[in-house]
């Protein structure tokens, strides 16, 4: 069967990767979406047309201080400390000039996997 073409916008290809997650849901909050598992986040996106998307597209993930650190000084191009959530260790992405999906899916999932209750996260490994 082939695979069904990607689309062109950053946010609906982070909504399908969000989205593919075990009882994730969309919520919106703030004026954008955000992503969540029970009734908690683990991504928000940023329009570049709004003032947290700085006049890029991007994704705010739940992180570790680890993580964000390591990325941030690897590629600051690419990630930063987003505001308000960045000094509790969250990761922004930008979407914008051609990101890495893959990455993008594995740093979601890992999000995903600090928020998620264990008997939910489990699901995860069984698919």
């Amino acid at each position: 069967m082939p695979k069904k073409p990607a689309s062109s916008l950053p946010i609906d290809r982070l909504r399908e990767l969000c989205l593919a997650l075990p009882e994730a849901h969309e919520v919106e909050a703030w004026g954008e979406p955000t992503f969540r598992v029970k009734n908690k986040i683990f991504a928000m996106y940023a329009a570049s047309e709004n003032h947290h998307g700085a006049g890029r597209p991007s994704v705010w993930v739940k992180s570790t201080h680890l993580i964000q650190d390591m990325l941030v000084h690897e590629d600051a191009l690419r990630y930063f400390a987003p505001p308000y959530v960045g000094p509790k260790g969250w990761l922004g992405i930008r979407l914008d000039r051609r990101p890495n999906w893959k990455t993008v899916t594995e740093l979601l999932r890992d999000a995903y996997l600090l928020t998620a209750p264990k008997r939910i996260a489990a699901m995860l490994d069984v698919r």
